[in-house]
């Protein structure tokens, strides 16, 4: 059975840094592509950032602050987040597919492509 589960959400003033880990469990990770995904209160689901084998793609609002890795042994993606702003506050989800891949701007959007969800981990950016 997939699951993921969110780690390292809290809250962080402005500027501030944060690494959100994703672990894995009931798969092999190195045939899934994860994406990150984040909710803020009355708004939709978007996409932050996305990793198949290596590199990732980024939404233009994280771009340059936001890292996504993996690290496939430990079954694990994390998200390192910088230069964090209050806008970035939000639930942040990882997410998982085998069919789910990063090129083009699809990825950014909650698909069927993606199997499994986590529970969520709360960021909140406030001075």
């Amino acid at each position: 059975q997939l699951q993921l589960a969110e780690s390292g959400g809290g809250l962080v003033q402005p500027g501030g840094s944060l690494r959100l880990s994703c672990a894995a469990s009931g798969f092999t990770l190195d045939y899934y592509g994860i994406g990150w995904f984040r909710q803020a209160p009355g708004k939709e689901r978007e996409g932050v950032s996305c990793i198949r084998s290596s590199g990732g793609s980024y939404a233009d609002s994280v771009k340059g602050r936001f890292t996504i890795s993996r690290d496939n042994s430990k079954k694990t993606v994390y998200l390192q987040m910088n230069s964090l702003k209050p806008e970035d506050t939000a639930v942040y989800y990882c997410a998982a597919g085998r069919n789910y891949y990063c090129s083009g701007y699809a990825w950014a959007r909650p698909t069927a492509a993606l199997d499994a969800w986590g529970q969520g981990t709360l960021v909140n950016v406030s001075s």
